[in-house]
């Protein structure tokens, strides 16, 4: 990551990344209704799962194109931009996120539904490109914010 303090801007090679507190970004999610929260919040996964696919596909180059060396790409990249502490594990039936610490969850507080769509974009941007599928979605089937330990997160084949 480049800090260009100068222009005010953080880079990762030509992608660039701005800091926010997570309580800024969840609050606004917060303060919607149920049915605005939930577009939303799906209009959020959507958006990464555009353009952080964007930064998988750089990722996934820089690795000579190996699913296990992207994998292990995102999961040393995420606690650098701030989003958690990320371990992948794989097995036949598709890929399994563990996401502990998630700004989104704990930004966002308490909630009787799971809150991390942002991750689960990200989920899905990578697991359309590991299982070399484009009708794999990720979905969160613990969210710290519904009280579980972590982030639990399931990439399969729609």
């Amino acid at each position: 990551m480049d800090f260009d303090s100068a222009n005010g801007q953080v880079l990762d090679e030509s992608r660039r990344y701005m800091l926010m507190r997570p309580e800024a970004l969840m609050g606004l999610f917060r303060r919607l209704d149920d049915t605005g929260r939930r577009n939303a919040f799906e209009a959020l996964a959507a958006s990464v799962i555009e353009m952080g696919g964007d930064s998988a596909r750089a990722y996934k180059a820089h690795g000579g194109g190996d699913a296990d060396a992207l994998l292990s790409t995102v999961a040393g990249t995420a606690p650098d931009l701030g989003w958690g502490v990320w371990s992948f594990s794989r097995d036949a039936a598709g890929i399994e996120l563990t996401v502990r610490n998630s700004p989104f969850a704990a930004g966002y507080g308490p909630s009787s539904q799971p809150v991390c769509h942002a991750i689960a974009g990200m989920a899905t941007a990578v697991g359309r490109m590991v299982l070399g599928r484009d009708d794999v979605v990720a979905r969160e089937t613990e969210c710290a914010a519904c009280g579980a330990p972590a982030c639990r997160f399931e990439t399969r084949q729609a």
